[in-house]
């Protein structure tokens, strides 16, 4: 029977909600490109929009997780 402290538990949630935060930062931001090629003339905005709510929901999923009580 292993042992878990609480900080172990506590960095393997910043270690997903970190890698949470990267995946979908990346999935908004090529989103993001494939829609300002395809639709809006290479403008930057979609792909800043597109970060944006990428880590918006990210962090939205982290602070979730982390306000859990498991």
């Amino acid at each position: 029977m292993a042992l878990t402290f609480a900080e172990d538990q506590y960095g393997k949630k910043l270690d997903r909600c970190l890698t949470d935060t990267l995946l979908k930062f990346g999935g908004g931001m090529v989103l993001g490109s494939v829609f300002s090629l395809l639709f809006f003339k290479r403008r930057a905005w979609p792909i800043i929009m597109g970060s944006g709510f990428g880590v918006g929901v990210a962090y939205n999923n982290c602070e979730r997780s982390l306000n859990k009580s498991n």
